[in-house]
């Protein structure tokens, strides 16, 4: 069975969170930690990497004795609360792993096929490479901002 640690935790989180109506879970880091057997940063790391806001979670911590870590997994409700928080994600300018995580989230839930997100991949950045490195974030938000627009509105 391979694997890492990482991706061990990181299923387990997931397999919590698919089984709770809310899709909210509490948990304790120190117990997290000591049921795998690794040290607390080891969840932090998996938290940091594997449950970021592009992916649609939110990751609130509570430090100290009664700490706790909670992990709500974000839903869009409406095309408004989509187009919303695209545009927030987005903002001004968007780097092309944030893109790429963006579009994959997109995927994930069910919003976008994998051909049409490798196909926005591919546009953008072959559209945002000629440009200088300093205007590439920026003309990689725009054009992908623009493009998921016209794609989701069909």
């Amino acid at each position: 069975m391979g694997g890492s640690m990482a991706d061990y935790i990181e299923a387990y989180l997931k397999e919590l969170l698919s089984d709770t109506a809310g899709g909210v879970i509490e948990i304790r880091r120190r117990e997290l930690a000591d049921q795998f057997r690794c040290v607390p940063s080891q969840i932090n790391y998996v938290l940091e990497t594997r449950f970021p806001f592009e992916k649609g979670y939110l990751v609130e911590s509570r430090r100290g004795g009664g700490g706790y870590i909670r992990i709500m997994r974000l839903e869009w409700r409406t095309e408004r609360d989509l187009f919303a928080e695209l545009s927030e994600l987005i903002s001004d300018s968007i780097s092309a792993q944030r893109a790429e995580e963006l579009l994959f989230r997109l995927v994930e839930a069910k919003i976008l096929q994998e051909r049409e997100a490798v196909l926005l991949k591919a546009l953008v950045e072959q559209s945002s490479s000629s440009a200088e490195s300093q205007l590439q974030d920026k003309l990689r938000a725009t054009l992908l901002r623009n493009l998921l627009i016209v794609t989701l509105r069909r």
